[in-house]
């Protein structure tokens, strides 16, 4: 096996979704937390839902609608220049710490993010927060018009990068998408940000679940789906010591 590209997803890998939380909690006082993992929850799921049901719309489309639900099913009244400041916060996400560095120590592969955002999200995002100057490209799979993990979304990577799945090493700590990437020949690293101990210990010490335990045991834990990646790791700095052990 031979590794010419790395291809990261975005969202919760290169990028902290809970990051929302900063704007959420100054705009909805005692609600911020709740708001952020339902929303984040309902925007995976409407990726999978217009799939499925073949209505595409864009990321940008999706994220503002599973927000108008998360702010309507709490009851919360909020004007357009809230809603907008919300928004806005998607396209200014904080990276991981380790994020710039592990694309720096990488720069001899083919440097991409592959994802479900859309092209103008993305190219902003990155150019935002200075990700553009280590990337070689950026992914979206607006092309398709459906979302990962269908087959079709990881096949950019291939058109995009020119390389065969099999020297694509493709990181994710969605444990869906790393599935996806695996069962479609890509090699996988899942970055497991929250242990199932972790998450054992939570619940323990809980008499009350928060809304981000729940979260982490919906979207964060390894699926059952008769697939598993290549690698398990617990962050981005992980990477380098993986890929010195293949040939590149």
């Amino acid at each position: 096996m031979t590794i010419k590209a790395v291809v990261f997803d975005a969202y919760g890998t290169l990028y902290d979704i809970q990051s929302v939380a900063s704007i959420t909690d100054v705009a909805f006082p005692g609600y911020g937390e709740m708001i952020t993992q339902i929303w984040r929850i309902k925007q995976l799921e409407y990726t999978w839902l217009r799939s499925l049901m073949c209505r595409y719309e864009d990321f940008s489309v999706i994220t503002r609608e599973s927000l108008a639900y998360t702010l309507r099913t709490l009851g919360l009244k909020y004007d357009a220049s809230v809603f907008e400041r919300i928004m806005e916060k998607y396209v200014h996400l904080d990276p991981y710490p380790d994020a710039r560095r592990t694309l720096t120590d990488l720069k001899q592969y083919k440097l991409a993010i592959l994802s479900n955002g859309s092209r103008d999200m993305l190219n902003t995002l990155v150019r935002n927060t200075g990700l553009d100057a280590v990337l070689d490209a950026t992914i979206s799979i607006d092309s398709k018009r459906i979302f990962k993990p269908s087959p079709e979304a990881y096949s950019l990577i291939e058109g995009r990068l020119g390389v065969t799945p099999a020297q694509v090493m493709f990181v994710s700590s969605n444990p869906w998408d790393a599935i996806g990437a695996k069962s479609v020949g890509l090699n996988t690293v899942w970055i497991e940000r929250v242990s199932p101990e972790a998450m054992a210990e939570a619940c323990r010490n809980s008499d009350l679940v928060p809304p981000l335990t729940m979260f982490k045991a919906l979207r964060m834990q390894m699926d059952e789906l008769g697939v598993a990646p290549d690698h398990r790791v617990h962050g981005l700095s992980a990477l380098a010591d993986i890929l010195s052990s293949v040939p590149a």
